[in-house]
């Protein structure tokens, strides 16, 4: 006889009882989480270093840095990351999943409203407080994240020269690997000196996308779902950058190649995946409800995703096997330094929108102490300032 296959009672308790956690941290997440990619992280750092101390600063920088290296939506692919380490393949579809399902279902409702009645909610009095809370849970993400990404003079050398370039506009991804390429290249000659040797690489590297136009999803220019499928498959798969980058995307097909959507409908998906909590990439459950109604979400939001699962499976696996070269080991400190660079350009950027007059300002500073003296949870902050945007707006 053979033996039976399946876990041990006490693991597969110990399994669902950490897919239950992932499933309510990123719903939780994936409906409070507003402000974009950079404040997604910092909301993420929060539960699973700081309070449920699931990951270790490194391991949490680690799996950030693969997740800028990759295309698609760096946030989900990093919520994805984090499920996969916490509770395996499963873990890996649930908290991508959960994280994903609460902005759908929002921005569909939005959708609705917007094709129904033609124009989108109100949601600035909402924003006008939210905005500060999230300026000051960023800032505390980056400070703890800083000491344990800054280990040595040149990183720190590393992440100013990342600051300023980021600054110039220097492109992203092209930052990412020069500051990873540098540091393996500076401590290749540093072991030279001392006589260590070179081992060869053990590092792999995601393939790089080799241009930046868009490709036809389609050949036929009237609308249909199998099109926008393939479109937004397309676009998950090799999207690198900021929400700019993704309305590049979007107005050359959809606009100009095919007339889908009109200038002032694809402004308006922009907005809501904007001021919306959860993936900014939800702007293509927007287009696909416009489109499509509701079997045009769901098409479009599958999509747009299900690259960055796929993405997450291939490279997840390899992220410890890394640390253990010394070669990719000083890679992955270089992009996580310029990730966190990336993070402080972007926050400067998302401050001075934010910050605009006394009563944000204060909210801002309140929620900072809140945050580092008394520890409290940033989903709690978010409700708040929303509840005071409300009031105050």
């Amino acid at each position: 006889m053979t033996e039976a296959t399946h876990p041990p009672p006490h693991e597969a308790a110990t399994r669902a009882n950490a897919l239950r956690e992932l499933a309510l941290l990123f719903l939780r997440l994936g409906t409070t989480a507003f402000g974009g990619p950079a404040a997604h992280i910092a909301l993420m750092e929060d539960e699973v270093v700081r309070r449920r101390q699931w990951l270790t600063r490194e391991e949490f920088l680690d799996l950030l840095g693969a997740a800028n290296l990759i295309p698609g939506p760096n946030s989900t692919e990093l919520a994805i990351h984090i499920g996969h380490r916490r509770a395996g393949w499963s873990g890996l579809v649930v908290a991508g999943t959960c994280f994903i399902l609460p902005a759908f279902l929002i921005v569909s409702a939005m959708g609705w409203v917007y094709t129904r009645y033609g124009q989108l909610p109100q949601v600035g009095h909402l924003l006008y407080g939210v905005k500060p809370v999230i300026i000051a849970v960023v800032l505390q993400a980056i400070w703890g994240l800083t000491r344990g990404a800054v280990k040595t003079r040149l990183l720190a050398a590393v992440g100013v020269a990342c600051v300023a370039l980021g600054f110039l506009g220097v492109n992203e991804l092209l930052l990412l690997l020069l500051a990873g390429g540098f540091v393996a290249l500076w401590r290749r000659v540093a072991r030279r000196r001392a006589g260590g040797g070179v081992p060869p690489a053990m590092m792999l590297l995601p393939g790089l996308p080799l241009g930046g136009g868009a490709v036809a999803a389609t050949a036929a220019s009237g609308f249909n779902l199998g099109g926008l499928f393939l479109f937004f498959l397309k676009v998950g798969s090799i999207l690198y950058g900021s929400g700019y980058v993704l309305l590049a995307f979007l107005r050359a097909d959809l606009v100009e190649r095919w007339g889908w959507l009109s200038e002032a409908q694809l402004l308006d998906a922009v907005a809501v995946g904007q001021v919306t909590p959860g993936p900014v990439f939800t702007t293509a459950t927007f287009i696909g409800y416009v489109l499509g109604g509701p079997s045009g979400a769901v098409v479009a939001t599958v999509g747009i995703f299900l690259p960055a699962f796929f993405f997450v499976a291939v490279s997840g696996p390899l992220v410890p096997r890394m640390r253990r070269s010394w070669v990719a080991g000083a890679f992955l400190d270089g992009v996580n330094v310029a990730s966190l660079a990336l993070m402080a350009s972007v926050t400067w950027q998302l401050g001075r929108a934010a910050l605009v007059d006394v009563w944000t300002v204060g909210l801002a500073l309140a929620s900072a102490v809140l945050l580092i003296r008394y520890r409290v949870n940033s989903a709690w902050l978010v409700l708040g300032g929303a509840a005071v945007g409300l009031l105050v707006g």
